[in-house]
């Protein structure tokens, strides 16, 4: 009959050594089962599951693989694998797969143990692990480091819901992003990113930016930060705001567009997103002149906000048309989708105020970025270590695939 074994190789990397040893396991016409190999910091961990053909001589094969190693200064271990734990790992393919993706500035072993802890408390598998981000030199050490480490787990979690609170938690307390995403096709095919303006893709309020210039800063600031929380009805604050700002002279307009603060890796995510082929979109509560400037300066397919009315060169106070508020960026959202004729599951939606969950809800991916803990605890997925880049690791994209 014919026999089933684990091969572990470990050692030093070297050119040719996976080439060496499969030459040995042909010639003994050897089936391969599986396969797997990763290396860090050029230290080399190759498994192989094999199987040995009844008429392999494999006393020989044994030892010329042992002779290998020894020729190459490696390590070769053998462990026989029984038909009946064989068929019991066929039966696990199929099951539910899932990505946890970690973000932080720097990953930690703590870290690690706790969401690997909460993990295994769940019942769930870790089968794969890898690290997204590039190496980083010990003598560059920036506030703006990024490391990104990527989990495949395999199982049935006991309870979805007592997982995410779990990896809130950890997040609160250990300054960590933690993703939880189900491996499906979808994931890797993401044709549309949408964006809040205010506060996601700039580092500020705009409309606070034109209430500093009219005078009523504080008071259109305390109505923002209400509306951001959810405590007041995000329409009903808009007019508010709007309200505040008449006669504001059209001519500083200009001048606050080219001081927005763009937020840290926004540049980065949206190079990366044209070099592929996503279409992006700003959906936003905020308003189209400030809309279109990004648009231009960041490369940008589609903007959809409110149109300030302007009667002899001032603001009126009011909006021309229906406010965009979340109802409507979670109709744009599916609007789009369907223009562009793709699934739901294909779009990703990336915000940070109440008004953004519709949205947020309604895409395959919704991230709340940099959020109000309201928002932070209601959306599926959240970024707050790092910056909007961040995004494409949730994607599976590697630093060395990212355009800069």
């Amino acid at each position: 009959m014919s026999t089933i074994l684990m091969l572990k190789v470990s050692g030093q990397d070297q050119v040719g050594l996976t080439a060496s040893l499969s030459q040995i396991l042909a010639d003994a016409n050897v089936t391969v089962l599986d396969i797997g190999q990763s290396v860090i910091h050029d230290q080399v961990s190759l498994g192989m599951l094999v199987q040995l053909p009844e008429t392999a001589d494999h006393a020989t094969m044994l030892k010329e693989l042992l002779f290998q190693a020894h020729e190459q200064d490696i390590q070769v271990r053998f462990t026989p694998v029984s038909d009946e734990a064989y068929e019991h790992w066929v039966q696990q393919q199929g099951k539910d797969r899932f990505v946890l993706t970690i973000l932080a500035r720097r990953v930690t072993a703590e870290h690690l143990a706790h969401i690997s802890r909460a993990v295994s408390d769940q019942g769930l598998n870790i089968q794969d692990i890898s690290r997204l981000t590039g190496r980083v030199s010990q003598n560059a050490v920036s506030a703006n480091d990024k490391a990104c480490i990527e989990l495949t787990l395999q199982g049935k979690p006991k309870s979805l819901e007592q997982l995410r609170k779990q990896f809130l938690q950890i997040s609160a307390e250990l300054n960590v992003d933690v993703a939880f995403q189900v491996d499906s096709v979808y994931r890797r095919n993401r044709r549309l990113v949408c964006f809040d303006m205010d506060s996601t893709l700039i580092e500020a309020e705009v409309i606070d930016e034109l209430a500093k210039a009219a005078g009523v800063g504080e008071q259109v600031a305390a109505i923002t930060e209400s509306a951001m929380q959810g405590k007041i009805d995000f329409q009903e604050s808009f007019r508010q705001r709007m309200a505040l700002l008449k006669g504001l002279d059209v001519s500083v307009l200009d001048s606050i567009a080219e001081a927005l603060p763009i937020t840290e890796g926004a540049e980065r995510l949206m190079t990366t997103l044209r070099a592929y082929g996503y279409k992006t979109a700003i959906l936003s509560g905020g308003f189209n002149y400030f809309g279109h400037y990004l648009q231009k300066k960041l490369g940008i397919d589609f903007v959809f906000a409110n149109h300030l009315d302007i009667k002899d060169g001032k603001l009126t106070g009011e909006v021309c048309g229906d406010i965009v508020d979340g109802a409507m960026k979670a109709r744009l959202l599916k609007q789009l989708a369907e223009q562009e004729g793709i699934r739901i599951e294909q779009t990703i939606a990336v915000g940070d105020g109440a008004n953004d969950l519709p949205m947020l809800s309604e895409a395959g991916l919704g991230i709340a970025f940099r959020a109000k803990p309201i928002v932070k605890e209601s959306a599926r997925h959240s970024i707050s270590t790092l910056g909007l880049d961040a995004v494409l690791y949730f994607l599976g994209f590697r630093d060395q695939e990212i355009h800069s």
